[in-house]
């Protein structure tokens, strides 16, 4: 039987499918959350309270509950419900797309009430519509103070896809656990996974870290 790192050569090509899967979700799920978390954050400051109650309660709801129950929730539950069975890629992609909206959105509004209300009223005074401070004066600065927070959440949503390997999504941690239940090699396999995520995460680290020095902001 085929043991050891041999085992990670003769399977190369099914951990870079699986890694590629990865940074695709990876993708994915941040194109779709941040103007998802930006509908949310519009939401939450709402002049209207039932709309302010509504955003908030889908936030905490997200951000109070683990990402795998979610997932599941979304796999097994919702069809229960709705009759609706979606495959199993897009049942990760919701379930991360809900999740880090909701993140997204409290990254988003932080940003948004930071800027002083001087410019508003700046703005305002100049024959603005309150829109049109939101787009050309508010959000442009707000952008570039809740970047460096963003490239985190990045971070963190690229570790936390691996939980979509337990509804048999095939990324890079479904991968390597189905060849360690198809071969019985354990250590190797782990380590290769690791390795992976590793070679692939901590450019990304680093990439924060340079981001936070660039962009941050001091008052």
């Amino acid at each position: 039987m085929t043991s050891g790192w041999s085992l990670i050569w003769e399977n190369a090509d099914r951990f870079a499918a699986g890694a590629l899967l990865t940074v695709e979700l990876t993708v994915l799920t941040m194109i779709l959350a941040i103007p998802g978390g930006l509908v949310l954050a519009f939401l939450r400051l709402s002049r209207w309270r039932v709309v302010r109650f509504a955003a908030t309660a889908f936030v905490e709801l997200f951000r109070s509950t683990p990402l795998i129950l979610q997932i599941y929730w979304v796999y097994y539950i919702l069809p229960v419900f709705t009759e609706i069975r979606l495959p199993g890629l897009a049942v990760a992609l919701t379930g991360l797309v809900c999740n880090i909206s909701s993140y997204n959105s409290e990254t988003f509004r932080a940003g948004i009430v930071s800027i002083r209300r001087g410019q508003w009223n700046a703005g305002l005074a100049l024959g603005m519509t309150n829109a049109q401070v939101m787009l050309r004066i508010v959000l442009p600065q707000a952008a570039m103070r809740v970047l460096p927070a963003l490239a985190s959440t990045w971070v963190s949503l690229f570790k936390d896809t691996a939980l979509v390997s337990v509804i048999h999504v095939n990324d890079l941690a479904y991968v390597a656990l189905k060849i360690r239940t198809e071969t019985f090699v354990i250590l190797p396999v782990l380590n290769a996974m690791a390795l992976f995520y590793w070679l692939m995460g901590y450019p990304q680290a680093k990439l924060v870290d340079w981001i936070h020095r660039r962009y941050k902001v001091a008052e």
